[in-house]
């Protein structure tokens, strides 16, 4: 891994960095839980190629907390290290994911930096 000494750490620090948009902005993160529900259901495409597909849009968009929640995924759904590596060659559009992920790391920079400016 690059800076990143944990990818379990950072999904679970990423998910308790969205809570506060999961308070504050209740219908963006239902409605971006919603498109995500959609986005993977089983249709022509099942659920782990879908997951497959994110994942090569998170390598492309270099997103490090869409690796950890996509790689956790993936294994859930029994990706081979074949299909892993076959899919790291793959590059496809994706906005939304990398997006947010960034939303709720930008959110605990600004809180942090509001905290130290404003000591109690």
């Amino acid at each position: 891994m690059s800076a990143i000494d944990s990818y379990t750490d950072l999904t679970r620090a990423v998910s308790k960095n969205l809570t506060p948009l999961r308070t504050h902005n209740a219908e963006l993160m239902q409605g971006f839980g919603a498109l995500s529900r959609a986005a993977l259901a089983p249709g022509a495409l099942d659920e782990k190629t879908k997951e497959l597909i994110a994942m090569a849009i998170g390598v492309a968009s270099r997103c490090d907390a869409c690796l950890g929640f996509h790689a956790k995924a993936l294994v859930r759904l029994g990706a081979t290290p074949e299909e892993f590596r076959e899919m790291l060659g793959v590059a496809v559009y994706m906005g939304g994911g990398p997006s947010l992920m960034y939303a709720a790391n930008a959110l605990a920079a600004f809180e942090e930096f509001g905290a130290a400016s404003n000591p109690a």
